[in-house]
């Protein structure tokens, strides 16, 4: 029961950050094109990544399997936004726009994978040997 706490408690700050992050893609970039949520999954993504890395059981951190939950089930699971991802995506294609929806799927894919490698990659390094 005290996991499901955790991944709550995580979720609702992940969720306040994303709200937060997506009013400030907005405003300093527009509405046209989602960037905001584009840049969520980036970071989110780079964080997940860094996180296990550092948690694995070789790696530089030992934590306790409801503080693992809280980060990365609660907080990136609260904070990266693939369902918004879905849905503005939709919308950019209802409204005709192909290119950007396409350009969206692909940069939302690329460069999460490359930031989720990123976050690892750099974790693996601090990691003791």
């Amino acid at each position: 029961m005290q996991a499901y706490l955790w991944v709550a408690l995580g979720s609702a700050l992940g969720g306040m950050a994303r709200f937060w992050l997506t009013g400030v893609g907005a405003r300093l970039f527009g509405e046209t094109f989602p960037w905001g949520t584009l840049l969520i999954n980036i970071i989110g993504s780079f964080v997940i990544g860094l996180f296990v890395a550092m948690t694995v059981p070789e790696g530089r951190f030992v934590v306790e399997p409801d503080f693992r939950a809280f980060v990365t089930v609660g907080l990136c699971g609260g904070f990266t936004t693939f369902s918004a991802f879905s849905l503005q995506t939709m919308v950019l294609m209802q409204e005709g726009q192909w290119l950007a929806a396409g350009g969206y799927v692909a940069a939302s894919v690329l460069l999460c994978l490359l930031a989720v490698w990123a976050g690892y990659a750099i974790a693996m390094q601090l990691n003791p040997l």
